[in-house]
């Protein structure tokens, strides 16, 4: 019985570690998934989301800087935990792929010189 116990108790830290090494998007994230973020509450969810709906994606998580209530200390702490992966459709479209040029053709190769008879 105790050695059942213990393997339930590891596996609920291995979920919950999963959970709290989550990577939030800048660009896609509910309130309730920024104020779940260590440092940032209700009020400052509600200023990220202001900021992204007035100035359109973040292009890095350093521009988090500009929103309200956040400083670049803030911003080193929150890093790991934040991306701008998920930016919506405003993000300029791959180039398009070029094809190679063809090869140079070949030289035809010499003829045979005929030998005389």
């Amino acid at each position: 019985m105790k050695k059942i116990l213990i393997a339930f108790f590891a596996v609920l830290l291995m979920t919950f570690a999963g959970f709290a090494s989550a990577v939030v998007d800048l660009n896609t994230a509910t309130s309730a998934e920024l104020d779940a973020l260590k440092g940032v509450g209700a009020a400052k969810a509600k200023a990220i989301i202001d900021y992204r709906d007035k100035n359109g994606p973040f292009k890095s998580v350093d521009e988090l800087a500009k929103v309200k209530g956040f400083g670049a200390k803030t911003v080193d702490k929150l890093r790991p935990e934040l991306t701008v992966g998920g930016a919506p459709a405003a993000v300029a479209p791959a180039p398009a792929v070029v094809a190679p040029k063809p090869a140079a053709p070949a030289v035809p190769a010499a003829k045979p010189a005929i030998a005389p008879k």
